[in-house]
């Protein structure tokens, strides 16, 4: 199966062109091969392509700084779905497209169901749950795969955040009143992929569906597992004290959602992918960078 993915040297695109096989044949385009902003060019890749799917990575994702850059975030959140939507459809490939909790207000005290109401609190997310619109309205055969909380071997994620802090200040506050779960980059690409493959056979699968791991915790939370976690493994000397704070005493450019968890009961029972154990990746993810350059 010949996929596209856009996003490729992102976290979770990076980590689904490395599971390529026989069966399973990632084409991976950065922001540097495609500007998928450019109607033409999204168009013209596709048709040289042909693939049978296309994997949306691409997201902007400064949550903070979107607030200011609305332009821009519109562009690739929203418009740069809708040229992937209509040159999907026009080759009858599936567009596979990853959204966010954040199309969710986060007032609801229960996991959040793929049917309930949207109501994005800032431009980030307003912008995602615009793509979500342009993908099902141009692209009948898509599906759109919200997650949450994302870490993984790119980028700038909170435990790469967490780790640098951790090894300048014997103190770091965390907001505490934010509950989720962290979605290792590694099993989002390993769902896309199931996703994908599940889409060659069956058309009765398109949609929207939630990735969700376990166990679910807040920010400051994490924070501290993820510091005992560095100090056990010898990658900071001491881990500082983590201080739980509210979202009130950390103000930002954007509000975020108080509660990040989703319901991924659908995904399980269609796909038959059961929310992973994060804990053993985040492990995995700072054992690996003791042996890094």
């Amino acid at each position: 199966m010949k996929v596209l993915v856009t996003g490729a040297a992102g976290q979770v695109g990076s980590e689904l062109v490395r599971l390529g096989t026989e069966t399973f044949q990632p084409i991976g385009l950065s922001r540097d091969d495609l500007d998928i902003t450019n109607a033409a060019a999204v168009a013209h890749a596709i048709e040289r392509w042909q693939p049978q799917a296309v994997v949306n990575c691409a997201a902007y994702t400064a949550v903070d700084r979107a607030e200011s850059d609305i332009e821009t975030a519109h562009a690739v959140n929203v418009e740069a779905v809708a040229h992937l939507a209509t040159a999907c459809s026009n080759v009858r490939a599936a567009l596979v497209h990853v959204s966010t909790d954040y199309v969710f207000d986060g007032k609801s005290s229960a996991p959040y169901r793929e049917e309930d109401d949207t109501a994005p609190l800032g431009v980030y997310g307003r912008t995602k749950e615009l793509g979500e619109r342009a993908a099902r309205a141009g692209a009948p055969r898509h599906i759109i795969l919200r997650v949450s909380w994302v870490f993984g071997a790119l980028g700038r994620s909170f435990v790469d955040t967490m780790l640098r802090l951790a090894r300048e200040r014997p103190e770091l506050t965390v907001v505490d009143d934010q509950i989720g779960a962290p979605a290792p980059a590694q099993a989002i690409a390993q769902t896309l992929r199931t996703i994908c493959l599940a889409t060659a056979s069956r058309e009765d699968l398109w949609g929207t569906y939630h990735f969700s791991a376990e166990p679910t915790v807040s920010w400051c939370g994490f924070a501290r597992q993820i510091v005992e976690e560095a100090e056990r493994l010898g990658l900071i000397e001491q881990a500082p004290e983590v201080r739980a704070i509210a979202t009130t005493e950390y103000p930002t450019p954007a509000m975020r959602p108080l509660n990040s968890r989703l319901n991924a009961t659908h995904l399980a029972r269609t796909f038959g992918i059961q929310p992973p154990d994060w804990r053993p990746q985040l492990r995995a993810y700072l054992g690996s960078l003791r042996h890094a350059p």
